[in-house]
Order: structure tokens, then sequence, then C-alpha cells
């Protein structure tokens, strides 16, 4: 049914890809989410007469990303790609939370077909914008027969939505998947796969049933030289349910924050930690160290623990 489904559903929602600045040589100081998604595909000729399906969802910067817009996304999502005549759905969006919802997506959206995050390190009003083509690879990538899952379209690799990390603020080559490398090169519009297609990793919990705003709250706390326990010991009495502690190296925890750990865990509140170098991730575990989620980065195992506790509440 793929290869007889051409129409491709591209929602924006917003990012450096569809921001403008009032000078053209300004790569910074720019209003992201500015353009809309009929806008974003007409500055690409190569689109020109393409069966695409566009709608604003939103105009954020991905700084500002909130579960809200993660759900509607997610919802929006589900219902395009029920649809036999679609090929495949892009998103548009911005870098610096890109990683996030990539899993988020990964984990809680069935995608037979695939799902392709798209964004740009410049913005549209540059005088040589990297969004045109990250947008046109990421169209054909949804075309793309036998592709599924969450997939990342960008700088001209093919990455999976469940191993993307941002390595860079500002550099056009931005992103990576740790260890695990690209799915695929784009050469000359052709897709030279690496990698099988990610295989589906759907978390129970029920995000479509529970409101945003009653998904358990987890935040990050970094472990640092000189670290205290203040910080988990306010976020505890301020009722957070959930502690991703980044630590350092292999996910090591300095001692005060350990200390304040145990006592986070004894007030009932779930506590991992994982590792704030972004490749590694955390290996083995040690007798009465906390638990942790791999290869996953801290903002990723902030999502992990929030779905974990959704569905323990189930």
């Amino acid at each position: 049914m793929q290869s007889e489904s051409r129409v491709v559903a591209l929602v924006a929602t917003g990012g450096t890809i569809a921001g403008t600045a009032a000078r053209g040589d300004d790569l910074v100081g720019y209003d992201a989410g500015a353009l809309s998604a009929e806008q974003l595909t007409a500055a690409v000729p190569a689109l020109a007469g393409e069966a695409l399906e566009t709608w604003t969802l939103a105009r954020l910067d991905s700084c500002d990303m909130d579960h809200a817009t993660w759900a509607l996304l997610r919802r929006e999502l589900q219902s395009r790609l029920a649809r036999p005549e679609v090929a495949g759905v892009v998103v548009t969006h911005g870098t610096d939370t890109l990683e996030e919802t990539a899993w988020f997506l990964h984990r809680t959206l069935a995608a037979p077909k695939p799902v392709v995050l798209t964004a740009a390190m410049r913005p549209a009003s540059a005088p040589s914008p990297d969004g045109p083509q990250n947008l046109l690879d990421a169209v054909r990538l949804a075309r793309e027969p036998g592709a599924r899952g969450v997939l990342v379209a960008f700088g001209g690799k093919v990455w999976a939505g469940g191993e993307l990390r941002k390595l860079h603020g500002w550099q056009l080559d931005a992103f990576s998947a740790g260890d695990a490398g690209a799915l695929a090169l784009v050469e000359d519009g052709v897709f030279r796969r690496l990698r099988d297609w990610p295989a589906p990793e759907l978390h129970r919990a029920p995000v479509g049933e529970v409101p945003p705003g009653a998904w358990p709250r987890v935040e990050i706390v970094t472990s640092h030289a000189g670290a205290s326990g203040r910080i988990v010991d306010g976020l505890v009495a301020d009722g957070v349910d959930g502690l991703v502690i980044a630590g350092t190296g292999n996910g090591t925890v300095h001692t005060a924050l350990r200390e304040a750990a145990a006592r986070a865990l004894a007030a009932g509140v779930a506590v991992v930690r994982a590792s704030r170098c972004l490749a590694g991730g955390v290996v083995g575990t040690t007798d009465g160290a906390l638990p942790h989620y791999g290869a996953a980065t801290p903002a990723q195992a902030r999502i992990e623990l929030m779905l974990d506790l959704l569905a323990r509440r189930t």
C-alpha cells in the first residue's frame, strides 16, 4: 500500500527552519517559527507540484516545547498515518529540543510508515539557509519504499529518532547518534541505507488517555564539582515525581547528590541517573547505584522516567 501512497502530510511546529531575521546576515538574532508550513514548502522549488498536505500546528522556538504540544502533535500524526493515501509524515521542528520530541514520538507513536523530523541551524532569511535542502530530503524520505519509524533527516544524513542527540549550538553538522551512527546517507537525492530502519519500541504508558497536565513531573539535576543536595531536597519539597541526575563520566554522582537522592527515594520520588557525556551513556551497574537507561541522554531519560511513572499509575 505504501508504494501506491504518494501524499506526504507536513506539519510545522516552528523553530529556526521557519525563522526570519531583520538582516539576512543575522544568524542568531532571528524570530523562530515566523513562517508557516505553506511558506516553508514554497521556498523549495523542487517541491512544486508535489502531493503535500500542509498545516501549521505551532510557531514555537523549540526551547519552549511543552507536553501539550507533544500530545497534540502525536494525535495529529496518528490520525494522518492511518489514512491509506498518506505515504508518510514530515515534522519541521527547532533543533534545541529535536532529540526530545523524536524520543517521545519514538516511544509513544506507532509508525509503520515514516515519520520524518527535520530542522535547520540557519534561519530561512540567511544567505544560504540549510532548511530547504533538509526539508526536501525529509519529504523524499517520507516516500521512501520500506521506510518506517521515527526518523530525522538533517545535514545529508538520516538518524533514528530514538538515538538522536545535539552536539553543537550553531554549526550545520550539529547532530549525532552517539555510538550508533547514522541510519542512511543522502546521496544526490538517493538514500544509501547503512542500517535497518528502527524497529518499534512503544512504551505502554497511556499518554493518549491522560491529559498532559496530569503527566508525572520529572526534573533534571546535574552532578558537578562542589555539587549540593539542596536542589534535590527543594524539588522533593516542591512535589516532583521523579528526578534524573545527569552524572559525570559513566553516570557517576557526587556524594552530596547521592545522599540527597537517597532522601528523595525514601520520600517516594523515583530517581535515575544518566551521563553528561553525549556518547557512551551509562554502562554496567554497581551495587547500590541508582538505575539508568543505558545510552539515553539526560533529556531522553527524563521522558523515559515520565513514561514509566505514568505507566505505574494505570
